[in-house]
């Protein structure tokens, strides 16, 4: 067998991909990360918001695009493409084919001085064509890497851009290229394609001009899109008063052959329709669909805010028939038929919630490594190993193996990373060196020298502050020597603009005014520690969330604002301090809370790279909710996959299982926690590197529709296992009710999995009794991706689907002669029907893990309003929590799928394995110092601390102090806020310091005055 390579390749340059290589590379593993576009970043970079926040996409995702560009272990081979595989798990080589760029990355500054001078235009696919572009040119402001590229269709060879290049980056002799790399696995993370619109030529696509594409309007709504996010008509370029959305173009579809769905175009379409709204005043939307597929954590609470709240306009249950145009005005009437009836509407713009398909270069990879596709050239994949392709070594995430969000995609992409590092992990480190930074400039004696950096983020800030105005401001400061301002700080090549003028002015503080420093902080601290500075010299302003977001129509006050809390800020920075680095020595093991299909998912993928696993399961046994499901939707046999799993897991000499098993206590951080368990009334104590929350969930226990009353009423899974067991089903006629205690204001979320359960046990009575009657009483039915196609098969077997609204729900109650009935008013039909069912099955909520309270206190993690644990960040961290270390999957993160939720845990032990990988990490700087002699030891730090990191010690004259365990210590203030002698202060945020900031404030206040 050929020795094994530690290096994976991973290709796709999205959001999946980008995620896979990042966490492939931060445990020092070799990563060639191959995207066919200029630039990596995929699909996501073109969005303007995201979903149910409202987070920037950018400004989210920048951070990630300029790690992934930065990383010693990441090579990118941009404008490249996979030609040849050849070898096996292990070892691959691959051929991997580069295009000509024409320009020379590594000497391209990203001035831009080439693009302004071509004289050659063409559409720009990256806005969709609604603007043009040059034949040379950057993909998007902040693209990485921040190289230009020629397109040899567009360019003339005119040689006006090699003449302008001052750095000499411009080369037209270059010439395509292979080159081979070696590699132990392989991730498909090549992201998905639009459904070619054109194909429904009813609705005008390409004919009419006020028909655009979601992602068209997307390219509208961006700060940086062609209209500066204002939404106008393509056709005399005006504001619309009126925009239609109409749902499933390309997907839900026999007639084009997409019978799947698309899985984000429901709440894609609600998010543009709100965001349309609050850029435009006076646009009213309104979205056409046959069923609102609000899924994922909190969705379904964004769709009941934006109709009730926003004023949002829904027709539910319709699929629009055509739409025709007034030549004159360009306007658009819809026809549709509802209730049976044909109706029409007029809009001024239409929008097509286009669905996605899979691209045809990952169909060309997947026939070069010989990867088995569906039926709809998306990767085959099986429900017990999601990330596993048929080819060995070979993985796959995000949409190329079904069309997801992005969260979903960046679970799988962890999950996919931790799979490829399963097979590479002996070969750790031996192709990666290590990342050191220049020796710290030495400060002592020297004036405090400040940069000041001031992010335009498009029209994020620019669009409402004044952002010369505040740079001008800026100069005027003490102690600032320069300003600028930044279409986008957070770039590329911004970094290196920054790290430029610290070595050219002998910069010694670094202010950057944009957003926030949760997100951005720490790239900003990375660009001062590459120039030689400590990177606590760095100060953030956050003119975004504290100014342009919050006073978006107060321009001038936004302004005053803006320059205010750059002040603040240059005084702040005038007196901050370097801070030593604190590292911690990393413990190679891991606790794992919950012993469901999630926590023993961990465990294995752990072990399997060498890590002792502390595995807790409260009750008697492992297996949690997994031991009630019997099949999958084409009949796997889940019970024999669940005891092989069970079965393998006390085999592995790394895992250690604690049944009957709590968790009583932790203590410490990051890479060293102290743990607590006690078992049957006996305690054990260990100490692990990071901590994995798997605790699961449980079936609602209903209190309506007569359950608990009457023996023929029960919830799917007692259902489900009715049918599984040998006396089987009897039942002539049988009625599920779904959303039975979801979607309802106790637990206003959706619980995912309870369509496709109800679709699922309704196909196996019609299996097992063809001539059963079988309703489903449904809101929307939610059968997400592939899942449709069982919907398909179930309504083609018979299977009768009665929608009700949340105004009427069935009515069920026990007839004179005993028997069931369930009244309910079809709103399709638009008639009350009366059905006696011998079984009625109850599609209950997936509930949290209630032991989920009490384990948020001991581990000092958040829950959301639900019960669940909350994340780090909804779309780019759903396994983390703020509190590094910690990581999370499964149920306790929300509703899912079992076989979502092997992927989720996979990904879990991707993101744990960043830190176990490694010997020591460097703790948090920003820590509480005690000052003994004002001490007088009252203990108070002690009892308002959460973390435990003061603790009383006694001096040699006896006096008892307060010591501070910098370890422990997460440098919240809460200890230096309590301390009465004012004896305890922040490195970083002294009393000197924040009082320097109130001053200044206290300044502007009386002058305005």
């Amino acid at each position: 067998m050929p020795e094994k390579v530690g290096a994976v390749l991973v290709i796709g340059g999205g959001i999946a991909g980008t995620q896979c290589a990042l966490d492939l590379a931060d445990t020092d593993l070799k990563v060639y990360l191959v995207d066919s576009s200029p630039s990596i970043g995929g699909a996501m970079s073109q969005l303007d918001k995201t979903f149910p926040t409202h987070d920037c996409a950018m400004c989210i995702m920048a951070p990630k695009l300029v790690a992934t560009g930065r990383h010693h272990n990441v090579e990118l081979l941009t404008n490249s493409e996979v030609e040849k595989v050849e070898g096996q798990v292990g070892h691959f080589s691959v051929t991997v084919r580069r295009k000509v760029r024409c320009v020379d990355e590594s000497k391209c500054t990203g001035c831009g001085l080439c693009t302004q001078r071509c004289p050659v235009e063409v559409p720009d696919e990256y806005n969709k064509g609604l603007k043009m572009r040059k034949a040379i040119y950057m993909k998007y402001p902040q693209a990485v890497p921040p190289a230009h590229t020629i397109d040899q269709d567009a360019c003339i060879g005119c040689g006006i851009c090699q003449t302008q290049c001052e750095a000499g980056a411009i080369d037209f002799t270059e010439e395509e290229r292979a080159i081979i790399i070696d590699v132990g696995a392989i991730v498909l993370a090549p992201g998905f394609t639009e459904f070619d619109l054109k194909l429904k030529r009813e609705y005008g696509y390409g004919r009419y001009p006020n028909v655009i594409s979601s992602l068209e309007l997307e390219r509208m709504l961006s700060p940086t899109g062609p209209y500066g996010g204002i939404v106008l008509r393509p056709s005399n370029g005006e504001v619309p008063e009126k925009v239609a959305f109409i749902q499933c173009v390309g997907s839900r579809d026999v007639q084009v052959g997409n019978t799947y769905c698309s899985s984000v175009c429901c709440m894609f379409a609600i998010k543009e329709a709100t965001i349309a709204e609050e850029h435009t005043p006076g646009l009213k939307t309104h979205i056409f669909f046959m069923d609102m597929r609000a899924f994922g954590k909190e969705f379904d609470e964004y769709y009941v805010r934006a109709e009730k709240e926003h004023g949002l306009r829904f027709t539910r249950n319709v699929r629009v028939a055509s739409v025709d145009e007034n030549p004159e005005t360009h306007d658009l009437t819809i026809w549709f038929s509802e209730k049976g009836e044909l109706r029409k509407k007029v809009f001024n713009l239409v929008v097509l919630s286009v669905g996605t398909d899979s691209p045809q270069s990952a169909q060309d990879v997947a026939e070069t490594v010989g990867i088995e596709l569906n039926k709809h050239d998306f990767c085959e994949t099986d429900i017990f190993s999601p990330l596993e392709t048929n080819v060995p070594g070979v993985f796959v995430c995000g949409a190329f193996s079904s069309p997801k969000d992005i969260p979903d995609s960046v679970s799988q992409a962890s999950g996919a990373a931790s799979k490829a590092m399963n097979i590479v992990a002996s070969e750790r480190g031996k192709l990666i060196e290590k990342k050191g930074y220049p020796s710290e400039i030495d400060l002592k004696g020297q004036d405090p020298r400040i940069g000041v950096f001031v992010c335009h983020c498009g029209i994020n800030i620019g669009g409402v502050v004044d952002i010369p105005g505040v740079v001008e401001y800026a100069k005027t400061l003490p102690n600032v020597v320069h300003a600028e301002d930044n279409l986008y700080t957070c770039s590329q090549d911004t970094q290196e603009k920054i790290k430029e003028k610290i070595k050219e002015l002998d910069l010694n503080r670094v202010i950057v005014a944009s957003c926030t420093p949760r997100t951005h902080g720490p790239l900003f601290q990375s660009t001062l520690m590459e120039a030689g500075l400590n990177p606590h010299l760095f100060e953030m302003a956050n003119i975004r969330d504290q100014c342009s977001w919050v006073h978006s129509s107060f321009p001038e006050k936004a302004t005053e604002k803006a320059k205010d809390l750059v002040a603040m800020a240059a005084e702040k920075s005038r007196l901050l301090d370097p801070l030593p680095k604190v590292l911690i020595e990393i413990e190679k093991s891991a606790l794992v809370i919950g012993g469901g299909l999630s926590g023993m998912t961990v465990a294995q993928e752990l072990a399997d790279q060498g890590i002792k696993v502390f595995l807790l399961e409260k009750e008697k046994e492992l297996g949690g909710l997994m031991k009630r499901i019997h099949y999958g939707l084409n009949g796997e046999e889940v019970q024999a996959f669940l005891s092989k799993v069970m079965s393998d897991l006390p085999k592995n000499p790394l895992i250690e299982i604690h049944t009957e098993t709590e968790l009583k206590d932790v203590s410490g951080c990051v890479g060293s926690f102290d743990c607590l368990i006690e078992s049957n009334g006996h305690e054990q104590e260990f100490r692990v590197g990071a901590i994995i929350v798997a605790t699961g969930g449980l079936e609602y226990r209903p209190t309506e529709y007569l359950y608990g009353e009457d023996t023929r009423v029960m919830t799917q899974l007692e259902f489900e296992n009715m049918l599984a067991s040998s006396d089987g089903m009897d039942a002539k006629t049988i009625v599920m009710i779904q959303c039975v205690g979801s979607r309802v204001p106790e637990r206003p979320y959706c619980s995912r999995i309870c369509c496709t359960e109800a679709v699922k046990n309704a196909l196996k009575a019609k299996e097992l009794k063809p001539e059963s009657n079988v309703y489903i009483m449904y809101r929307d039915m939610r059968t997400y991706g592939f899942r449709e196609e069982f919907y398909n098969k179930a309504a083609a077997e018979g299977v009768i689907f009665t929608r009700y609204s949340e105004d009427s729900k069935p009515v069920v109650s026990v007839g004179e002669d005993s028997s069931l009935q369930v009244e309910v008013l079809d709103q399709i039909l638009d008639e009350n029907i009366m059905v006696r069912p011998d079984i009625l099955v109850l599609s209950a909520a997936t509930i949290p893990n209630p032991d989920n309270v009490p384990l948020s206190q001991i581990l000092k993690v958040p829950l959301n309003k639900d019960k669940f644990f909350f994340e780090a960040h909804m779309k780019l961290r759903p396994m983390d929590f703020a509190n590094d270390g910690i990581f999370l999957c499964g149920l306790a993160h929300l509703p899912k799928f079992f076989e979502e939720n092997i992927a989720q845990a996979s990904g879990a032990a991707a993101r744990a394995m960043t830190i176990l990988s490694k010997d020591s990490l460097e703790a948090e700087s920003i820590i509480a110092v005690v000052d003994e002699d004002k001490c007088r030891g009252c203990g108070k730090c002690v009892e308002t601390c959460e973390f435990n990191a003061p603790e009383l010690i006694e001096k040699e004259d006896g006096r008892l102090v307060s010591h501070i365990r910098e370890a422990l210590c997460k440098g919240c203030g809460a200890c230096s806020v309590s301390c009465c002698n004012k004896s305890i202060t922040m490195k970083g945020f002294t009393s000197d310091q924040i009082m320097s900031m109130v001053r200044r404030g206290l300044e502007v206040a009386a002058k305005e005055t």
